[in-house]
């Protein structure tokens, strides 16, 4: 079960690798120019932004754009940091210059408004095949599988794979919100959901690696860790968004399961871990597009971006060992109550 690792690890990346609202193209001369002059006179070229010389946001609503148009705009600060970009990015590649980034993101081109279209595309597919793997280890679970006399299942951990199906889909569209727009509030979202299901895979980590089951144990364990995770999202959004304690919270977490997941694989005889090493291998080499970041190709699919493709096919793979896992448990159970008949 060393894949619980992985995909506790995936979501511990948004925890470390962490960006600088400082970078080399904010920095460039040119580019703060351009900013500046834009946002007094509202154009960069031949490109004028209506917002930067208007109040429309303190207009009647009947002569304001309805939502479905105004979520598209950046408002003028927004808009002219991106048309100045565009063109300082357009001068750099004229002059055989590598992108840099802007306020720590790479240069990316906007798609109906959307920052960075390639990320959300497959934060939402994650976020589907999250939703196809829960539904099915559902259907397994009830209609599939045997079931007690009060119709429960006999699989000792569903309740807590439920919560956890629950959690990642939520991380995972507060990912797609926040690579649609990144400000403060999607920002804090997007790590405070992330951290949550962190922290609940390291308890799933421990029950199950330890094969707890009754139930006075599970709330000992769980207490201090779901205690520790709430300070800890309480404390990033109405404290301090502190990015070095949150990496080092992330990193604790995620450590702690690698270790539990790896001794559990070390001396288990599950019939589906050939899956679990797929997943770890796979894992390993889609953390590398992490570790080597590069901007993105025709300004669409970065290193990240590329990472949340590749997880893809891993969440899918993880979802059937959760569905093995409660056959297997199921099969133990009932064999188990049958010997105990006889």
């Amino acid at each position: 079960m060393a894949v619980r690792y992985w995909t506790a690890l995936f979501l511990v990346l948004p925890c470390l690798f962490t960006f600088s609202n400082a970078s080399a193209g904010d920095a460039d001369p040119s580019y703060r120019s351009c900013v500046s002059e834009c946002e007094i006179s509202g154009c960069v070229g031949q490109e004028c932004f209506p917002q930067c010389n208007s109040s429309s946001s303190g207009a009647p609503w009947y002569i304001q754009e309805p939502l479905y148009l105004q979520w598209k705009q950046w408002g003028c600060q927004g808009d002219c940091r991106y048309q100045c970009m565009v063109n300082r990015e357009g001068e750099r590649e004229t002059l055989g210059q590598a992108p840099v980034k802007y306020h720590g993101k790479w240069p990316f081109k906007r798609v109906l408004g959307i920052q960075e279209p390639a990320s959300v595309a497959f934060s939402v597919l994650n976020l589907a095949m999250h939703f196809h793997g829960w539904l099915s280890f559902f259907i397994t679970l009830y209609y599939k599988l045997p079931l007690k006399q009060d119709r429960t299942a006999y699989y000792e951990y569903v309740g807590l794979w439920h919560i956890y199906g629950l959690l990642s889909m939520n991380s995972w569209f507060w990912s797609a919100v926040f690579h649609s727009r990144d400000v403060d509030l999607t920002e804090r979202l997007d790590y405070s959901s992330a951290i949550a299901v962190l922290g609940f895979s390291l308890i799933l980590a421990i029950l199950r690696t330890f094969d707890v089951r009754v139930e006075a144990a599970r709330v000992m364990v769980s207490a201090p860790i779901l205690a520790f995770v709430t300070t800890h999202i309480l404390y990033i959004n109405f404290y301090k968004l502190d990015y070095g304690w949150n990496m080092i919270v992330c990193v604790a977490m995620g450590v702690s399961q690698l270790l539990l997941w790896a001794r559990w694989a070390a001396v288990s005889s599950h019939p589906s871990n050939w899956k679990l090493w797929v997943v770890v291998i796979a894992g390993g080499l889609a953390m590398l597009l992490e570790i080597y970041d590069f901007p993105p190709y025709e300004g669409y699919f970065d290193a990240h971006s590329i990472w949340h493709a590749a997880t893809v096919p891993l969440t899918i793979l993880w979802w059937s060992f959760i569905r093995d896992d409660a056959e297997f448990r199921t099969s133990s159970l009932l064999k188990k109550s049958k010997t105990k008949a006889k």
